[in-house]
């Protein structure tokens, strides 16, 4: 390149960094003329920080039966660079995340994708979040949770062999076998069937009925007692 007297020639220096941190060099020019200078050069690499994001950011649940489970997709992605997900935790212990192993490693424009887990312990709205720990420029990344948990309603649906003769019954109950009886009924019943609204998952119940005439009169205990199991 020959550069007239008076005249100039302008260039563009590129800096391609390789790592992060400063890198220094210089640029020198061999020429004819009677120096030769050195132009020093300095410049900082910084590391590409990618972004990691959760889909879909809410996630409902909806209605679930106490004690069972149901389960709901989320997606991780990352963009911009590769994030490394070191781990995740949940507020809720009734929330839970499952098919996951970290470390992870997502590759920039990738998306992997696992499976949330609700197992409701009791009746009601329960609310929670998961987060995640990675390399990301946006560190705890989160996913909200909400979920209801509903109770199973249980019937025990009793009837019997009717009797002439008499006004009605009264159904008895006992949680142990030979233990002691207590009406259910509020008032005698006129039909030789009875549903009982009142039992709780879970637990084992003893029944009997007794008769009742025109008098009052009330029979003793039927024998032997009838069990049910609810479930």
């Amino acid at each position: 390149m020959t550069i007239p007297a008076g005249q100039s020639a302008s260039l563009k220096v590129a800096f391609t960094p390789q790592n992060s941190g400063t890198t220094s060099g210089a640029l020198s020019f061999s020429s004819n003329a009677t120096s030769s200078p050195t132009v020093p050069m300095t410049g900082v690499g910084t590391a590409v920080v990618g972004q990691l994001t959760v889909t879909p950011a809410t996630v409902n649940f909806g209605s679930v039966a106490d004690g069972t489970t149901q389960t709901q997709p989320v997606s991780l992605s990352a963009t911009g660079a590769s994030v490394t997900v070191s781990s995740s935790a949940s507020s809720s212990s009734q929330f839970v995340l499952n098919g996951a192993s970290f470390p992870l490693t997502i590759a920039a424009g990738q998306t992997v994708s696992f499976n949330v887990a609700f197992t409701p312990q009791s009746s009601g709205t329960v609310s929670g979040s998961l987060s995640f720990a990675s390399n990301a420029s946006s560190l705890g990344t989160l996913a909200s949770l909400t979920g209801v948990g509903t109770t199973t309603a249980y019937n025990v649906n009793l009837s019997w062999n009717s009797m002439s003769d008499i006004t009605g019954y009264n159904v008895y109950r006992s949680t142990v076998a030979n233990g002691k009886f207590s009406k259910i009924n509020a008032s005698v019943n006129p039909n030789a069937a009875y549903v009982d609204s009142t039992v709780i998952s879970g637990q084992t119940y003893y029944y009997a009925a007794t008769s009742v005439n025109s008098s009052g009169q009330e029979s003793t205990l039927s024998t032997p007692a009838v069990q049910a199991v609810v479930p």
